[in-house]
């Protein structure tokens, strides 16, 4: 194995440390003959266990070998991987390079650990090539991940050579790309421990299985973010958005509904914090290059009077020197229409000549939010469409109490749970689930 392993040039590992590297490792010490048999196996032990912790965390199961080869192949990031990500290759010395690594991928899917097991008297490989996990389906952490692996591993396992491997293999590229953003809807960056670490984007595994239909009401409102988010994935010109009004009216169900209803297609979310604008500029260099499209989300976007953060955002969405990239774009949700807050201070140095009337200071603060082409208003709902979001979701979610009961129940709630919203509308429904 360990010469196989060596030999992979476009997949070859820099990372000595990984789990594939660790193991091959471990056969060039077994096949070399002079080892001992104890020190081995505690070796095999503590890289099974890494393999294992792996396994837990992505949700394989059945042949855990098989599918962390197919994860390997999935995540390595080289020119030919990249490439894929971006156009089909054509013919060329490249793709006899990767055959050459995929004929050696095979033969590690179809290794037979019958030998080791043998000499060493352990059949802990037997045992993680036919892995049942104790997880449910329903509860992988990271099911995303999950179902492509199982998927692809299967595929991969069936391949009769190297070019079927390669046709498998970079249909994945093709269609999904590379690395955690191909694998993943939404990611958040990971807080840098100093200024000279480089920024890390982390996969968000919990996004929240939402859909626009769940969100009742707002038709004209989710048209409008459907239609910029349609034609920003065509290739046409799109607006940053704003998302404003009333709390627990939907805003952040909306935009989470857009990133599941659009992940197929390419769409990918980052998700960041105020004090994080000042990597907005690290971050557009990061993805500006990857055969996506981005929606950097800001959710309950606004400012104080002594914050300055919105600076930042200012100068990347149109006021640096650099353009921001056709590839990005920035959907932020706010309480407040005009995202920083006004007094009445800022008036002093208004300028009333020639019959206007015009502050630097209001004009400043204006300007960040002039600065989103589409802005979308979420208002709270009238009592009757109150009404009617809570008669839905009861339906939904199949209640068995009538109407007249659920409508007088759900009017004493709103009153005691802060007042009538979407937001309130799902709580009541959550209440009478807990209680029937």
């Amino acid at each position: 194995m360990y010469n196989e392993v060596s030999n992979l040039l476009m997949y070859g590992e820099e990372n000595a440390d990984s789990i594939l590297y660790k193991i091959a490792e471990i056969f060039a010490e077994f096949e070399s003959g002079d080892y001992n048999p104890i020190q081995l196996k505690k070796q095999i032990n503590i890289t099974v266990k890494r393999l294992l912790d792996t396994a837990t965390k992505y949700g394989f199961d059945g042949n855990l070998w098989n599918d962390y080869l197919t994860f390997y192949l999935m995540m390595s990031e080289n020119p030919f991987t990249i490439t894929c990500e971006k156009t089909k290759l054509q013919e060329g010395t490249v793709n006899e390079i990767v055959k050459n690594d995929f004929s050696i991928f095979k033969k590690l899917f179809e290794y037979d650990f019958t030998e080791i097991e043998s000499k060493l008297n352990l059949n802990i490989f037997s045992q993680i090539c036919n892995y049942k996990a104790i997880t449910k389906k329903e509860l992988t952490y990271n099911r995303n991940v999950s179902e492509k692996v199982k998927e692809y591993s299967a595929r991969l396992k069936k391949a009769k050579d190297e070019e079927e491997f390669y046709d498998v293999i970079t249909e994945f590229y093709t269609k999904y790309g590379v690395g955690m953003i191909g694998l993943n809807k939404a990611f958040r960056l990971k807080a840098k421990s100093n200024e000279s670490e480089s920024i890390e984007l982390v996969p968000i595994n919990n996004l929240d299985n939402v859909v626009l239909d769940d969100l009742i009401g707002y038709e004209i409102q989710k048209k409008k973010l459907v239609d910029n988010t349609e034609a920003f994935l065509k290739g046409r010109k799109a607006n940053n958005v704003l998302l404003y009004g009333d709390s627990g009216t939907g805003k952040s169900t909306s935009i989470k509904a857009i990133i599941n209803q659009y992940y197929d297609q390419g769409l990918r979310m980052i998700e960041i914090y105020k004090h994080q604008f000042k990597y907005l500029s690290e971050i557009i260099e990061k993805i500006k290059k990857r055969n996506y499209k981005f929606i950097i989300y800001m959710d309950d976007l606004s400012f104080e009077e002594f914050e300055i953060e919105y600076k930042f955002l200012k100068a990347v969405i149109e006021g640096g020197v650099e353009t921001k990239p056709e590839n990005i774009l920035i959907y932020a949700t706010s309480n407040r229409r005009h995202l920083i807050k006004e007094t009445w201070n800022d008036r002093n140095d208004q300028d009333n000549s020639q019959g206007k009337h015009r502050s630097d200071t209001v004009e400043e603060k204006l300007s960040l939010v002039n600065r989103f082409g589409v802005t979308i208003g979420y208002t709270k709902p009238s009592p009757k469409e109150f009404m009617t979001m809570v008669v839905e979701l009861a339906r939904r979610q199949n209640i068995k109490l009538d109407e007249q009961t659920i409508r007088s129940e759900a009017n004493k709630w709103e009153i005691s749970h802060g007042g009538i919203s979407g937001r309130t509308a799902q709580q009541f429904i959550n209440y009478l689930e807990s209680q029937l």
